[in-house]
Formats: C-alpha cells, sequence, structure tokens
C-alpha cells in the first residue's frame, strides 16, 4: 500500500528518487503511465498485470477496447529503481505533467502519482473537499 506525500528535486537526468518505504514493493519494477489530472501513474508490476488483466476481460465493444488499450499502454514506460533509489522519469511524462526541477510523489493505495508541485497543491485542495462531502454521503447511507 502507497500513501504519503513526498517532495523530491529532479536531477539534470531526469531522474528521479522513489520514496524508501515505496521501494521494497516495487522490486520487480513499475510501470509509468499519464494520469487523467495531468500527473504521471506509478504501478507496480503486479498492480500493471492486474489492470491488464481487467482491460482484457471487460465488457466494452471490441472497438471501444482497442481504443482504450492504444490510449493506456503506447504511452506507458516500464521501468525499474537504480542503486540508488531512483528512476528515470521520461521526457513525454514530465511534460504530460509539467514537472521540471521538483516533484511530489503521493501515495493512492495500490500505485502512487507524481506531480508538478504548484498542481499537487491544487489539486489536493480540491480532492480534500470533495472527499469529506464523499464521506459525507456515505454515512448517510449508514
Amino acid at each position: 500500500m502507497f500513501f504519503g506525500e513526498f517532495e523530491y528535486r529532479i536531477d539534470e537526468k531526469g531522474r528521479i528518487p522513489i520514496p524508501p518505504k515505496f521501494r521494497r514493493e516495487l522490486r520487480e519494477g513499475l510501470v509509468l503511465t499519464p494520469g487523467l489530472e495531468k500527473c504521471v501513474v506509478a504501478y507496480p508490476v503486479s498492480e500493471w498485470k492486474k489492470l491488464a488483466e481487467t482491460l482484457t476481460t471487460g465488457s466494452i465493444t471490441p472497438s471501444k477496447l482497442r481504443k482504450l488499450n492504444r490510449a493506456i499502454f503506447a504511452t506507458a514506460f516500464s521501468t525499474n529503481i537504480d542503486g540508488q533509489g531512483r528512476i528515470a522519469l521520461p521526457h513525454p511524462l514530465r511534460e504530460h505533467a509539467a514537472i521540471t526541477d521538483e516533484a511530489v510523489i503521493t501515495g493512492a493505495n495500490n500505485y502512487f502519482e507524481l506531480w508538478n508541485k504548484e498542481r499537487w497543491e491544487e489539486e489536493k485542495a480540491i480532492s480534500q473537499e470533495q472527499a469529506w462531502q464523499i464521506i459525507e454521503s456515505l454515512e448517510k447511507r449508514c
């Protein structure tokens, strides 16, 4: 499980450290993909395989499945943590998320995200506000 918020600098080669407490779950490597909210999403290989399996057994039409597979898998990057606990963040993903010299890594349960610092602050405020609204709506059902 990934949780917490960590700020790191990106080095001149586009590498970023991974939080030490995340590294054990990433021994098999990880898959990086553009996130819908202009971030980078990082999945452990085991979680990426589950996502792939879900997409192959889904109930959507073949043409929609092909488009979805292209959108998800063509833009993904496989990587490993180096001996110093870093990953190379590919240039297309840095551009997508507007990550330049620093980033915030945020845990999101079975995956984590890499954010531009300013965008993360905006997203965090919105997410926290909406989370409380969702929790309140759940409590009304109980």
